[in-house]
């Protein structure tokens, strides 16, 4: 198995988590849980596939991601928690998933031979979409919406990041690492220091 298809079955497991941890809060049943888990783990790429034009998107035959999604939600529907780690576990879990699915998307979109400034909007899309999407079934605003946030921002930073990497030859893996890393990093630091984009 190859960098990018682990760093994609890790942010579908990650996002997967975030999605049940969010029913959670929200105290849906299970079978809400894997609705949402499944939204959250596949909406940006299902919508980074229909505008790429990819067939078929990236969930259909992966019965390995299908696996991916359900241990992930019963292993954290039955995994007791209080409240308020449940909040915090949703802020760490949905900072890393970012990275990973920023630089999946880059990847992918590169591959169909797009140009860097579209592939980091795939990349963006990816990382973000999944998390519109379950925020607007569970009712919210979506984060990618609310100022001091810096959602989409932290994932157009590690995107920017990791294609000039690529651009001066560094290592792939290392390149992907960082770029995570980087993604992450700035949305922890902007949550916690209540940092945000001048307001409309």
């Amino acid at each position: 198995m190859d960098t990018l298809k682990i760093i994609t079955y890790t942010g579908i497991f990650v996002f997967a988590v975030a999605g049940v941890l969010k029913a959670r809060t929200k105290r849906f049943d299970i079978f809400g849980a894997v609705v949402l888990a499944f939204v959250m783990a596949y909406g940006g790429g299902t919508i980074r596939d229909l505008l790429l034009g990819i067939k078929p998107v990236n969930w259909v035959n992966d019965n390995l991601a299908i696996v991916i999604v359900l241990s992930a939600t019963v292993i954290t529907f039955f995994f007791k928690m209080n409240f308020s780690l449940i909040k915090k576990l949703i802020f760490w879990v949905d900072a890393f998933g970012i990275g990973l699915f920023t630089v999946v998307g880059i990847q992918i979109a590169l591959q169909t031979g797009i140009s860097n400034v579209y592939a980091l909007v795939m990349g963006i899309i990816t990382a973000t979409f999944g998390g519109l999407l379950g925020d607007v079934v569970c009712n919210k605003v979506p984060a990618l919406l609310k100022p001091g946030e810096l959602y989409a921002t932290a994932c157009l930073i590690g995107g920017s990041l990791y294609l000039l990497m690529i651009k001066y030859h560094f290592f792939t893996e290392m390149s992907m690492i960082i770029s995570v890393l980087v993604t992450a990093s700035i949305r922890i630091y902007a949550i916690r220091n209540k940092l945000q984009l001048p307001i409309v």
